[in-house]
């Protein structure tokens, strides 16, 4: 491998044009040999941050991973990419290990991947030593705190090992990592300086939605029907779960398989192989047992139980949408799994009691927000999410449907709240409004309340979207440590005036659009001929699908259809020995495809809108918004005054704006976005480039790394900014 700079080598090895959020300072740091934290998201780029240096340093690059399965599943990428790799564990037999070890001592191997039991091994100590050893990279790192949700005692005695191997930089990488967790990452491993750096936790690809558990193999039987022939993980509380569930969907004519630590260790290889290889469709997993899997192209989560911790839930969605293409996580909830969780925590002991309490209580109060999903989530992680719509939630969703004159259910949702004092949770006086008598009910004797089963034609999911709404327009809080709610002025006022209030009724899961992943609007034909090749490839490979070509690869060539070798270079995921390997075979596809329907090659670099482009036609309310604001009124205030969320607030600014009148020049836009300053600065070179028409080019010029929530503020800063 000729050493290079890293964006040569991203491109010409990985097939990528550009970075993702702080790898390019991430992989600076530890070339420069500073010991490095880097928290970035699932599906954020972690592995790039060590494999670019690996193949830079003249040494060997040492990966710690506690997962037998990923190890395996790198290696291989990373043989398809035509780098040195291997992996040293208990999988292998005594030949293949023997063998492995050969290669590593010849200086043949770039990248080594051990298990923290492994490295802790004499003879794998004694090896190392014999050997140039440029980088120690510690993924999951996590694993070593105790504060962690995962944590384990081999990785808190790797501190012992660090000073045995002084010329080797430390990397420490995870996705899950709060403050706490973070700042305990470091004291154990030593580290002296505070390199630390901290990506966005938010997955703008991934659709995040919870509903009631009612009848969850009914719910779960409806959901799939969205998602034919893609690959899903369904996560159960216990192993008899899996086991009935995936009979179940077998019996539904799916193709889904079982999961979990009582398998026999073959079965449970054979069935994952099965899933990650696409001749199965659906995983059927117990929460407690990792999967260990960097599976691109899985397209749902669905949880049917209750995850322990926000971190166990967070690192189980990141399962999903690893190739930047949107995913659906779907968690049904039931007050009566958080008990069946907190009965397990009263058995173990302090202090591990106590953390499991805190992580449990974080995880309930997010599944009863009914708030924007990714507030909580992100918050959690020490991060603040300024954002007022993330588009990308059943919060958030339900205000963007048509509206419905709702008043009627919203005041009897109201009422119900304060005759049951203002002391419960959505969930409690749902079941009030719903003539339910559950204990709770009885015991509060809500039952005699004349609010008590008036509320019976509605579904317990639509009851759930009027609480959320009700929340978003400022006429209910919640807090407290379980989420009760309470009348806000604004709903005694709304009550007293008998304002009408407008929403939407629908409860329905949200749906997936066809043939439109993330923003990319595929042809479906041409995609799925591709993937039919891409599984003919890779079974004779003996590799995933997903190490061939991720989705987003295939679901590009669908929207740019390459006939020639730049164009498909320049198809993301493609570098020199992919192309090398698998460029003709594509190629020749998409030329049988597109010739007979005389469809021509695209070019990646749409064209700039120019000033005679069609302008929206403006309405007067967005007059009056761009008007009050250009005398100097906040965004904040117009939402309130109209009534409106800030998002509706934004987009009668752009109609104005891009209307030809000129909007006051103002930080405001600025002070709303969460992203980093060479990001923002980025959005702004690329609407200077590209215009503010539209934010389709500029989301695509980007790489899909930012949201369109954060393009619709950044191109109001720009249409401020670069106004005369």
């Amino acid at each position: 491998m000729t050493v290079g700079e890293p964006l040569s080598i991203l491109k010409s090895v990985f097939g990528y044009s550009s970075f993702k959020p702080f790898q390019p300072e991430i992989i600076q740091n530890v070339l420069k040999k500073r010991d490095t934290l880097a928290i970035l998201p699932t599906g954020g780029g972690k592995s790039v941050c060590y494999q670019i240096p690996a193949l830079i340093f003249p040494g060997l690059t040492v990966v710690i991973s506690p997962l037998i399965a990923l190890m395996k599943d790198q290696v291989e990428q990373l043989h398809e990419l035509g780098v040195p790799a291997l992996f040293l564990n208990s999988s292998l037999s005594t030949k293949a290990y023997q063998a492995n070890m050969q290669a590593v001592r010849s200086g043949n191997v770039k990248l080594l991947y051990v298990a923290p039991e492994t490295l802790l091994t004499t003879r794998i100590y004694n090896l190392l030593h014999t050997l140039p050893l440029d980088c120690l990279t510690i993924d999951e790192a996590h694993c070593i705190s105790e504060w962690g949700h995962d944590f384990r005692q081999e990785y808190r005695q790797l501190a012992d090992i660090r000073p045995h191997f002084p010329n080797a930089v430390c990397l420490a990488l995870t996705a899950t990592a709060t403050p706490r967790v973070r700042q305990d990452i470091q004291k154990c491993l030593a580290f002296k300086t505070a390199n630390e750096f901290v990506a966005s936790f938010n997955r703008p690809n991934l659709l995040i939605e919870v509903r009631p558990k009612i009848n969850p193999l009914q719910q779960i039987l409806k959901f799939l029907e969205g998602f034919q022939n893609q690959s899903g993980i369904i996560y159960c509380f216990t192993r008899q779960q899996v086991e009935t569930l995936a009979q179940s969907l077998q019996e539904h004519g799916y193709a889904a398989r079982p999961y979990h630590a009582g398998l026999e260790d073959e079965q449970r290889k054979i069935n994952q192989e099965l899933f990650i290889r696409d001749d199965i469709q659906i995983i059927v997993a117990t929460i407690a047992f990792g999967m260990g899997i960097n599976k691109s192209n899985v397209r749902f989560v669905i949880h049917h139980d209750l995850p322990k911790s926000i971190e166990s839930y967070y690192q189980e969605i990141g399962r999903a949408g690893r190739d930047g293409l949107e995913a659906h996580c779907l968690l049904l909830y039931s007050f009566s799994d958080a008990q069946k969780l907190r009965y397990f925590i009263n058995q173990k002991e302090e202090p591990l009691r106590k953390v499991a309490e805190h992580h449990l209580q974080a995880m309930i109060q997010f599944a009863e927000s009914l708030a924007c999903r990714r507030k909580p989530l992100l918050e959690y992680f020490g991060e603040r999410y300024a954002t007022a719509n993330c588009g990308m939630c059943d919060a958030c969703r339900s205000s963007e449907q048509k509206t419905d004159d709702i008043t009627i259910p919203a005041q009897m949702f109201l009422s119900c709240v304060k005759r049951t004092g203002e002391s419960f949770p959505a969930r409690h006086v749902m079941d009030v409004l719903s003539g339910k008598r559950t204990a709770k009910v009885i015991q509060h004797e809500h039952q005699n309340l004349s609010t008590f089963g008036i509320g019976k034609e509605l579904t317990q999911n639509q009851w759930r979207s009027i609480a959320s709404q009700l929340v978003q327009k400022g006429l209910l809080s919640e807090g407290g440590k379980y989420g009760r709610h309470r009348l806000t002025a604004k709903a005694y006022e709304t009550l007293k005036n008998k304002s009408p209030i407008l929403g939407t009724l629908t409860g329905d899961s949200l749906a997936p659009a066809p043939g439109k992943l993330s923003g990319i609007e595929y042809d479906q034909g041409l995609f799925e001929i591709l993937r039919k090749k891409r599984k003919e490839l890779a079974d004779a490979a003996q590799v995933p699908p997903y190490v061939i070509f991720s989705d987003r690869t295939l679901a590009e060539m669908a929207v740019y259809y390459p006939m020639t070798e730049p164009g498909m270079k320049g198809i993301s995921g493609i570098g020199a020995v992919k192309f090398a390997r698998y460029g003709k075979d594509f190629l020749e596809l998409i030329r049988g495809y597109c010739q007979p329907r005389n469809l021509e090659e695209k070019s990646r670099q749409p064209a700039r809108q120019t000033s005679q482009a069609k302008r929206p036609d403006i309405s007067a309310r967005s007059l009056q918004v761009g008007e009050a604001f250009s005398a100097g009124r906040p965004v904040a205030d117009l939402s309130t005054e109209w009534g409106v969320s800030p998002d509706t607030i934004l987009q009668h600014l752009v109609n104005y704006a891009l209307d030809g009148h000129p909007l006051r020049q103002s930080d405001e836009f600025l002070k709303m976005s969460h992203l980093q300053p060479d990001q923002q600065i980025a959005v702004g070179q690329a609407f200077e480039k590209l215009g503010a028409q539209r934010l389709k080019p500029v989301f695509e010029a980007l790489g899909g790394t930012i949201s369109y929530d954060e393009l619709k503020i950044l191109r109001l800063h720009y249409l401020c900014s670069s106004q005369p």
